[in-house]
């Protein structure tokens, strides 16, 4: 799924399975960002945290918009897949262009924002008080594996990066493949099954995700030890977020697969 390369001689010390945190992210922007910034203009735990919190904020802020919008099926509609489509360009933008990351990290969370807005809205419509579940569970599972990082319970070795990235990159084929046969009409049916199976497979899902979150926090500690630029603090929480999102889209279908058995 991603390029892997080492910040520090090994290959697989900085693996993660978020596509936009890699092992070259903060190695070659490291020593650039010094020269152009200074010693005093450089990543930092905190920044990095402070980031993250107004992208979320402005996440919730989008998606309340979107959400207000939904009695209204057109709005509605162009919000969700013009914030999808947006979203994905200036994510893809982002990842090749880290410099950006002030701009479009911003850019991004609201885009995302409204996409999730719309989306939520339609889930809470088929299943009431779905959302406020969702999001209560996402935020409980960033604040435990937070802990557990924090703590050492969860320590993130070589081993440990490897099964989850190599988990999240056979979740991503699975997707990729169900979206194309999805288009001839034959998706995967054991993925969106509401079975033993199907809710079995989203709780294995709902778990990788989760364990992205360490190896994010680990990564992001590695980019301040190696003092990378400032903006860079940006792009670690849109890093961040990515995973965040993901993990409150999966927690979202498996609470929808409990609810319709």
């Amino acid at each position: 799924m991603l390029k892997e390369e080492s910040l520090g001689g090994n290959p697989m010390a900085y693996k993660t399975g978020n596509p936009a945190l890699n092992a070259n992210t903060f190695s070659a922007q490291s020593a650039a960002g010094i020269t152009a910034f200074g010693d005093s203009s450089v990543m930092t735990l905190e920044g990095t945290v402070q980031k993250t919190f107004l992208l979320v904020l402005l996440v919730i802020a989008a998606g309340a918009l979107s959400w207000s919008q939904s009695a209204t099926p057109l709005v509605s509609t162009i919000l969700t897949w013009g914030g999808l489509a947006a979203g994905f360009i200036s994510a893809m933008v982002l990842i090749f262009n880290k410099q950006m990351a002030p701009v479009l990290a911003p850019l991004y969370a609201i885009f995302e924002g409204l996409a999730l807005g719309g989306i939520s809205a339609q889930y809470n419509a088929a299943y009431q008080g779905i959302v406020a579940q969702a999001m209560e569970l996402t935020v409980a599972v960033l604040l435990a594996m937070l802990l557990a990082y924090t703590s050492k319970l969860i320590k993130p070795t070589e081993n440990f990066k490897l099964g989850v990235f190599s988990a999240t990159a056979g979740i991503c084929l699975v997707y990729l493949f169900d979206l194309v046969l999805g288009l001839f009409g034959h998706p995967i049916g054991f993925i969106h099954d509401s079975g033993p199976m199907g809710i079995g497979i989203s709780l294995f899902i709902v778990l990788i995700a989760a364990l992205n979150l360490v190896l994010d926090f680990d990564f992001i500690e590695q980019g301040s030890l190696a003092r990378a630029p400032k903006y860079m603090e940006w792009y670690g929480g849109f890093g961040l977020l990515v995973t965040l999102v993901w993990l409150y889209m999966e927690i979202l279908r498996l609470l929808a697969k409990t609810r319709r058995r």
